[in-house]
């Protein structure tokens, strides 16, 4: 685990360092574009960042809480929850949102789209038991 967070804080740092121009892309999701989603923890109110893949969609960027087919919601996801303004990195702009857990309709729009953008994440739906949350953040 320290190791997944000494890399995962390396890839926050080059990502903001370039805006994006490193680390703004999943090469292993078909190319799907990054994002810098920064939560306030639950538990100790401390930020904390993860990047995260998105699409657009009507304004607002659509990130998937897969937590790689876990049978848990990721950390960031309970932290929204909690707390739904979030701060954002979008490559080069930051901005404030607010996030949003999308409804079942949209839900299942949206993840049709995703499966068309990056076709991977159907195999995380078969890996879970869960239904795995589409969350839209709408810059403010």
């Amino acid at each position: 685990m320290i190791i997944f967070k000494f890399f995962l804080s390396i890839h926050v740092f080059l990502y903001r360092l370039t805006g994006g121009r490193l680390g703004g892309r999943m090469s292993w999701m078909n190319n799907m574009a990054l994002l810098l989603l920064t939560t306030t923890g639950r538990k100790t109110g401390k930020k904390r960042t993860t990047p995260l893949g998105y699409f657009e969609d009507d304004g607002a960027y659509v990130i998937i809480a897969s937590a790689g087919g876990s049978d848990k919601h990721p950390a960031w996801y309970y932290n929204l929850k909690s707390n739904p303004q979030v701060a954002i990195q979008v490559g080069n702009r930051r901005m404030t949102a607010v996030a949003e857990t999308a409804d079942p309709e949209t839900r299942q729009r949206l993840w049709a789209k995703l499966l068309v953008i990056a076709p991977g994440y159907g195999n995380y739906e078969k890996q879970t038991t869960r239904e795995i949350p589409v969350v839209i953040l709408k810059p403010e």
